[in-house]
């Protein structure tokens, strides 16, 4: 029995795990890809919506009223959407800019590469943060203090073509990640951040 529990808690942190990784060069590149694409906008109210609209909706819904049907993958080139009947819409991102999002954590995290707007969980939720984001050069591109979303991450629009420093401070404990957003698979979902 301990076995069989041992391998359903397996088998489940795949699972939960799988929804929030996805490997670079796994997606497909182009227009949408299937007849049904604006289908799927417009079935969960996305479909007037812009990139950066749709990506804010989807990250700061609360985790209990996220659409279950609904994947949502953040590449640097494009925002994702499947459905469950297989359908995919692309949305270009902008030309220059790339959406990063950052779960802090203290004790537990997960492997993330392309953010899921609709799976990631992240431990710190609704929490106050102290963002600094520093490139290489030195030159301080955000410095601000917000809340994380329900989900636990907070999102950043960041310009392409960078090389920086990510610091994140919370009650006293602080972290720092590197980001860049110079390469078309480079990560858009940053879960190495630990706060000590």
């Amino acid at each position: 029995m301990k076995l069989f529990t041992a391998l359903a808690a397996l088998v489940a942190t795949g699972v939960a795990l799988a929804g929030c990784v996805a490997a670079p060069g796994t997606g497909a590149t182009g227009a949408a890809q299937s007849t049904n694409a604006p289908d799927i906008l417009a079935a969960y109210d996305l479909d007037r919506l812009d990139v950066a609209e749709v990506i804010e909706r989807l990250d700061t819904m609360p985790v209990a009223d996220r659409p279950s049907g609904l994947l949502a993958s953040v590449q640097p080139d494009a925002l994702v959407l499947k459905d469950e009947s297989g359908g995919e819409s692309r949305l270009p991102m902008p030309e220059d800019e790339v959406y990063i999002s950052v779960a802090p954590f203290r004790d537990q995290t997960h492997e993330c590469h392309f953010h899921s707007l609709t799976t990631c969980l992240g431990e710190l939720s609704d929490a106050e943060i102290r963002i600094t984001l520093t490139s290489d050069d030195g030159a301080v591109l955000i410095d601000e203090t917000r809340r994380t979303y329900d989900n636990g991450f907070t999102g950043l629009w960041v310009a392409r073509g960078i090389e920086a420093t990510l610091t994140i401070e919370h009650e006293g404990l602080a972290g720092r990640a590197p980001v860049s957003t110079m390469a078309a698979d480079d990560p858009t979902c940053i879960t190495s951040l630990q706060l000590l």
